[in-house]
């Protein structure tokens, strides 16, 4: 089926729009990342999902064409996954702090994203002026976990197409459901894997849970700090953990409640210099972490325990 197919259906508008099977999602993106559309098509699908919203079944069907493209990893314990796609706005880029915090205790980080964006500060600038790696292929990636290092990987690295597919934002001047998916990459692809999955529309909390759910996933779901996947400094968000795609209250962290009455010690700009600067006093112990990102980097190694030994039983039943 061509993808003027799939269009017809899911092009109808909100109300009498259509949602594809997974096998249909799964057509129409391959077709998408391998260049067998032209340009107008690549816009019709990127508005006419913007207007309808992606269905869980869909968004199974272009994850599952991704990361059929995407270089696979295979760590030799469970990683967790970054996905950083937004930037720092207003508030500092923490991502690569909380990559650092969990790389310390062991755990092997990737965060993938942009190398650039206009008008943010993206993590890739943030880890150059750490001096962390920024791999081009899983050899590196491997390397910088030998070494107990959180590691970066850009999205053309990790995945080509797909970062053709994001690069279409800046024509067309809308976000696609390659911006959706590229939060949700598993680059083992189902293997040992924790994703820290976020939003900043509230939309997304429920059909990203149904996703997750429908998936088996095991995840953090929680919403971004400006879009990026770290907890707010100032005031712990909600985190949903999701273990093998079932709902963890027990692993689950409440949203801080109340009227702050001590803020962080956080850097005064926000440029990748500065922050980087501010993480290294913070990892040095110059500096006190924010509590938020304490938090978060405890209740991930929790997680990690409860998916190791979910496994555990799994094989020994």
């Amino acid at each position: 089926m061509t993808i003027a197919a799939y269009i017809k259906e899911i092009g109808r508008g909100k109300e009498g729009a259509r949602s594809l099977s997974q096998a249909q999602a799964y057509d129409l993106m391959s077709q998408v990342l391998d260049g067998r559309v032209t340009d107008l098509e690549i816009g019709a699908f990127a508005i006419a999902m913007r207007i309808k919203g992606e269905s869980t079944e869909e968004l199974s069907g272009f994850l599952d064409a991704v990361q059929e493209r995407c270089h696979p990893l295979k760590p030799s314990r469970p990683m967790v996954v970054l996905p950083s796609y937004n930037g720092a706005r207003k508030l500092p880029n923490l991502t690569a702090l909380l990559a650092l915090l969990l790389a310390q205790e062991g755990i092997p980080v990737l965060v993938h994203g942009p190398s650039r964006d206009p008008g943010r500060v993206t993590s890739a600038e943030i880890f150059h002026d750490l001096g962390l790696p920024i791999a081009q292929d899983a050899g590196d990636i491997h390397h910088a976990w030998a070494r107990r290092e959180p590691v970066f990987i850009t999205t053309e690295h990790l995945c080509p197409p797909l970062a053709r597919l994001l690069d279409a934002r800046w024509v067309i001047g809308l976000r696609n459901p390659g911006h959706t998916v590229a939060k949700l990459i598993d680059p083992t692809r189902g293997g040992a894997a924790l994703r820290v999955c976020n939003y900043t529309h509230p939309e997304y909390a429920v059909s990203l849970t149904q996703f997750l759910q429908h998936s088996r996933s095991t995840a953090m779901l929680m919403r971004g700090t400006e879009g990026e996947p770290v907890a707010d400094p100032r005031r712990l968000p909600k985190l949903e953990v999701f273990v093998q795609g079932v709902h963890r209250p027990d692993l689950s962290l409440s949203a801080q409640e109340g009227v702050l009455t001590e803020l962080p010690v956080l850097p005064r700009a926000i440029d990748a210099a500065t922050t980087a600067v501010y993480i290294q006093s913070v990892i040095s112990g110059e500096k006190p972490a924010p509590a938020p990102l304490l938090h978060q980097a405890e209740c991930i190694r929790r997680v990690l325990d409860a998916s190791a030994q979910a496994v555990s039983s799994e094989l020994s039943a």
